[in-house]
């Protein structure tokens, strides 16, 4: 699997994330579309943005019930997405019922990949708010591994976890990892983050880039520049 940076468009309106888009005149980013930018404009964004080249991953981060996340992946499934995902937390029996409901009658369905934890927990905030006892690492782990055991592709994960998760479930178990922020960039609200450079050397499959590159004075160059040490 080629390894590629996912740019989060996590705009607030269709107007902004086309405006966007307009200055990649070369290239066709993958981009995620997360819940600010669907709940605003809905699934007509996802088939626009489908039909101007790009791979998308829905970021919507589903947890329910087993039935009502069967029959929303169904839906989502129907917009040709390439990714989408839900809380790992959700248990077996929810990530199985995704799959199902994800796949199409064809067989085919998009990469489907689980949240361990988000790259906003700290392992403090894991104990003292969730109440989980447990090092941060071992609950990624354990979750990827419930992942896996459902049948699920991958899952999102801090870049510190990467590695991990290939050693335990296999090389072509996905990473796909936010919190990545360049050396001389601000780290913001995340508190696991890693360099470009530094998740290509652990690993990482798929690299999460947002703010880095949305509101850098030239989007395009800050894009490009990710590529090139993520990539190579």
């Amino acid at each position: 699997m080629g390894k590629d940076v996912i740019v989060a468009c996590d705009f607030s309106s269709k107007e902004e994330v086309f405006a966007f888009l307009d200055k990649f005149s070369e290239e066709k980013p993958f981009v995620k579309i997360g819940m600010e930018l669907f709940y605003s404009a809905g699934p007509d964004i996802v088939r626009e943005i489908k039909k101007r080249g790009h791979k998308i991953f829905l970021d919507l981060k589903l947890h329910d019930i087993p039935n009502t996340v069967m029959k929303s992946m169904k839906v989502l499934s129907n917009l040709d997405v390439d990714m989408t995902n839900l809380h790992a937390a959700g248990t077996a029996a929810m990530m199985e019922a995704a799959i199902k409901g994800l796949t199409r009658e064809d067989g085919t369905r998009p990469i489907l990949i689980a949240v361990t934890q988000l790259t906003s927990t700290s392992e403090e905030r894991m104990r003292d708010e969730l109440l989980i006892d447990a090092p941060i690492d071992r609950v990624v782990i354990h979750y990827a591994m419930n992942a896996q055991k459902a049948g699920l592709d991958g899952v999102v994960c801090s870049p510190l976890e990467a590695k991990k998760v290939h050693e335990i479930c296999g090389n072509s178990f996905v990473t796909v990892t936010p919190g990545v922020r360049f050396a001389d960039g601000e780290v913001g609200d995340q508190v696991r983050v890693m360099t470009p450079a530094q998740a290509k050397e652990i690993g990482s499959d798929y690299i999460v880039v947002g703010r880095p590159i949305t509101q850098a004075d030239d989007p395009v160059a800050a894009y490009r520049r990710c590529v090139a040490e993520f990539v190579g």
